[in-house]
């Protein structure tokens, strides 16, 4: 995607439910999930997307709740939501964050740059808002897909990781 492509595509969850995000499970790209809804009467049905950071070089995510917050979220009863929703505090078990401010390009990231003079491609720096969690990210491409029900970032196998790693 080009860097228009990019805003659209950030501008197109604005506000919208951050489900889940984290390093993908082969760990080159960073995945952000979110919850995408309209309202009923436009009959646009809700719909989960990923929005993929490709060649992801740093991902930093740093808790957007403030410290006097923090202070009344550290119960245990707060990550379950039917236990947590009568409480005083952040209630982690909504599961779900709002996506807002939402997702900027950061223009003249001097990360980006330096990793796209490295690898002779086009880098960006993304700033991700939410009322839960901040994450600056560089990456070199997007792409988002509409994630169908039951999809898991992540699977438990019975394998073992491969311990043959390459040497550079």
């Amino acid at each position: 995607m080009d860097i228009d492509e990019i805003r659209a595509a950030f501008d197109d969850v604005f506000d919208q439910a951050l489900v889940f995000h984290g390093f993908a499970d082969h760990m080159r790209d960073y995945d952000v999930f979110v919850y995408a809804t309209a309202d009923p009467r436009t009959g646009i049905t809700p719909k989960h997307l990923r929005y993929r950071f490709k060649h992801c070089v740093r991902a930093v995510a740093t808790s957007a709740v403030p410290p006097e917050v923090w202070t009344r979220s550290l119960d245990d009863r707060l990550v379950d939501n039917e236990q947590g929703v009568d409480l005083d505090g952040y209630v982690w078990g909504v599961k779900w964050q709002e996506l807002y401010p939402g997702m900027k390009l950061l223009q003249d990231s001097p990360d980006a740059k330096r990793w796209s003079q490295l690898l002779d491609l086009p880098f960006h720096e993304a700033l991700i808002e939410a009322n839960g969690h901040n994450i600056s990210l560089v990456f070199s491409d997007l792409v988002v897909d509409t994630i169908d029900r039951g999809y898991a970032p992540f699977v438990v196998t019975g394998g073992e990781p491969d311990v043959e790693v390459p040497l550079p």
